[in-house]
């Protein structure tokens, strides 16, 4: 059994920073990628930023120079700092977890940014 949860979301005006944490705990010893998500109204859930056990990163365009991905020193745990942060950046941010293909979700935690 696994649970990733995910915390640090809130409301922050444009300009402002964030700092997303997500912690994946369970059966699994060490997962071989963690990455952000995220999901806007009536849009489709899309890749914010991601990072594999040996540490390569990669970025959706709109967030690059903007958020860092990054892995704590605990087991299973990642983090987004997400600075400058802008209106179009408002949505659900969920962590996976992802180990042999195959990738565990947590429940979300809402970013919201206001002009």
């Amino acid at each position: 059994q696994v649970q990733v949860v995910e915390s640090g979301g809130g409301l922050v005006q444009a300009g402002g920073s964030l700092r997303l944490s997500c912690v994946a705990s369970g059966t699994i010893f060490r997962f071989n990628s963690m990455g952000w998500y995220r999901q806007a109204p009536g849009k489709q859930r899309e890749l914010v930023a991601g990072i594999t056990s040996g540490g390569s990163t990669n970025y959706a365009d709109s967030v690059k120079g903007r958020f860092t991905i990054s892995r704590g020193n605990a087991k299973n745990t990642v983090y987004l700092q997400m600075n400058s942060l802008k209106p179009e950046d408002t949505a659900v941010y969920y962590c996976n977890a992802g180990v042999n293909g195959y990738g565990y979700w947590g429940q979300g935690t809402q970013v919201t940014v206001s002009s």
